[in-house]
């Protein structure tokens, strides 16, 4: 039968699973695969696995409960292994790259922050800065303008944007880096400019969190700052 991994531990790891239940319904048993000094927490795998509420929120639960006792390697949602002897193989041929990660991670959550701009007073910013796109704004708004302009316009308008915004981004990495063990930056969706997740040890959170809303009060309201964490650090296994 295929089997559900949720996690790898080491061997101090106490692996306290009382109470708890994985994905499936009925929800499925918890149980460990091991394989020299690493632990991986499995269950019997759904056949029907789908990303539901139910299952996401029970995924979590396993990773809240392991990551309250010591550090573990949180996997994502979904991932299964055909049984448990292939569970143990990847436990053998990846010791050491595991065993590397756990001791990089040993202390550390992760912290997710987004961050969008508001539109409209980003695109006064330009017009306020930019004196041909602001001619070229007057000319189309009174008439004047050629056939080209309102093309010309928006291609001046999107490159000044996407230049503002990665001008941004990087300055809000830049000062949040030094409290980061490590940073991990992801594809922006929607509005956000800005997608990244950082290591935070736990010596360094007060200084990170204090930080964060340093720098997002003095870019100001036209700015949202999202931040999400502690979290397990699934994108730095």
């Amino acid at each position: 039968m295929a089997v559900y991994v949720y996690s790898i531990a080491g061997e101090e790891h106490p692996l306290r699973l009382e109470g708890v239940t994985g994905v499936g319904d009925p929800p499925a048993a918890l149980r460990t695969v091991t394989e020299g000094s690493l632990h991986a927490v499995v269950s019997d795998a759904p056949a029907d696995l789908r990303p539901k509420r139910r299952d996401v929120t029970a995924h979590q639960e396993v990773q809240d409960r392991l990551m309250a006792d010591g550090t573990v390697l949180p996997l994502r949602f979904g991932l299964t292994a055909e049984d448990d002897e292939a569970v143990r193989v990847a436990l053998k041929d990846q010791a050491a790259e595991f065993m590397d990660r756990l001791q990089a991670l040993e202390g550390c959550a992760e912290y997710n922050l987004k961050v969008s701009q508001d539109e409209e007073a980003l695109l006064r910013q330009v017009l306020e800065d930019s004196i041909v796109a602001r001619e070229l704004n007057d000319e189309i708004r009174s008439g004047t303008a050629g056939p080209d302009a309102s093309l010309a316009l928006g291609e001046l308008v999107a490159g000044e944007v996407q230049a503002r915004q990665e001008a941004l981004a990087t300055g809000v990495i830049e000062a949040l880096r030094p409290f980061a063990r490590e940073q991990e930056v992801s594809q922006p969706t929607g509005n956000d400019f800005l997608n990244v997740s950082f290591l935070i040890g736990e010596d360094q959170e007060e200084m990170f969190l204090t930080t964060e809303l340093s720098v997002s009060n003095q870019m100001g309201e036209d700015f949202e700052f999202r931040l999400n964490g502690p979290l397990p650090p699934y994108s730095f296994v």
